[in-house]
């Protein structure tokens, strides 16, 4: 087989899980893929996705959903709460959950198997970006490939290819993710509170005994596993009961931005846009992605010369308002003046009494909302 050339749709570079679901996705529908990887193994990953309801139905569409094994819990209620309005604001959705939360690590190996069993990914290949052209001749161990289309998917990196830079927001944070046990039942609520330090998530982790949460904390300033415990504490002891945290707290660092246009390369995921946490919605974004793809592959032949130009077109609008509104809300909650909380006290006012605008943000938390068809 030295030298033979192979000849294939579309190559995506990188087996992480955003990554390993557009192979998979794309596979489904008939187009011949290779996934390439410099990793040989899964990352021993602890953190969990937040799934809406779009990404749901996705996995559900590749028959992915229910081979989970650990019991993904469902968000029935989302609770938001600051330091600046007495009372929170409550959300619920009466037809089906806002949302599920599953293990990332646990998606991954089963989207990665079913890779490997199809024999479409290559690991153990580190290949530089600047080297990919469409219908450029690549060398992978020792044989030659052509492409079509060429997708990227290697994480959060900003300057993962010099000559086309990313736009970059806020700098400093980094996000602080662990798991706690609990006394009492966690009832499938998903909280955001707002702290003056940065926000923190707690949401229901999967278990047999919904009596397992996990947390992602964000901030700017020092902090310690203590102090991280101590919000925990103070905000869930009397819901929640007696807790227990794991030891092991992940520290990830934050980087907002947003990858410019490529004519050759097509970014998808955490290598397209990275946002701050506070919305959760990161990973469901990455999904949007892969949608548009596959629509796109639809619509336009992949030898189209704006196939590339129309899919940014469809996935820049959504994305530069998730990383500004992100960026903003952060902004707005750390500066802590009296403009500010002014500002927070109209969005918290408008949340609670127009249903019209409570209606929009439960459809933007399942992903519902579609900027562009």
């Amino acid at each position: 087989m030295k030298n033979k050339m192979f000849k294939y749709d579309f190559l995506i570079v990188g087996g992480g899980l955003i990554g390993a679901l557009t192979a998979y996705a794309l596979y489904k529908k008939k187009f011949k893929v290779l996934v390439i990887d410099k990793k040989n193994e899964i990352s021993k990953d602890k953190r969990t996705l937040a799934v809406n309801a779009n990404s749901k139905r996705f996995l559900e569409q590749l028959n992915i959903w229910n081979d989970l094994k650990s019991k993904p819990q469902p968000i029935e209620k989302i609770i938001i709460k600051d330091y600046i309005n007495l009372s929170p604001l409550l959300f619920n959705n009466k037809n089906e959950p806002m949302g599920s939360v599953i293990l990332n690590k646990e998606l991954h190996e089963i989207v990665k198997k079913k890779l490997k069993d199809l024999n479409i990914i290559r690991s153990g290949i580190n290949i530089s970006l600047n080297d990919l052209k469409p219908s450029k001749l690549l060398k992978i161990n020792n044989s030659h490939y052509l492409f079509k289309k060429i997708i990227v998917s290697i994480g959060k990196s900003i300057n993962i290819n010099p000559y086309q830079k990313s736009i970059i927001f806020n700098k400093g944070h980094h996000s602080y993710v662990g798991f706690f046990k609990h006394e009492n039942d966690h009832k499938n609520i998903a909280y955001e509170i707002f702290q003056k330090e940065g926000p923190m998530a707690v949401l229901p982790s999967p278990s047999l005994t919904r009596r397992k949460s996990t947390f992602i904390y964000s901030t700017n300033k020092k902090t310690s596993d203590q102090k991280i415990f101590s919000i925990i504490k103070k905000n869930f002891k009397i819901s929640h009961g007696r807790l227990t945290f794991d030891r092991l707290i992940n520290i990830f660092p934050i980087t907002p931005h947003i990858k410019k246009f490529d004519k050759d390369l097509i970014f998808i995921g955490d290598s397209l846009r990275s946002i701050h946490p506070v919305a959760g919605q990161g990973w469901n974004l990455g999904i949007k992605d892969i949608q548009t793809l596959c629509k796109l592959t639809e619509q336009y032949s992949l030898d189209s010369k704006i196939f590339n130009s129309i899919y940014y077109s469809k996935r820049i609008l959504e994305s530069t308002l998730y990383l500004g509104f992100t960026s903003i809300l952060n902004t707005v909650y750390e500066n802590q003046n009296l403009f500010s909380k002014n500002i927070i006290r109209v969005g918290f006012e408008g949340l609670r009494n127009f249903k019209f605008v409570r209606e929009l943000f439960i459809k933007q938390a399942m992903g519902k909302i579609n900027l562009v068809d």
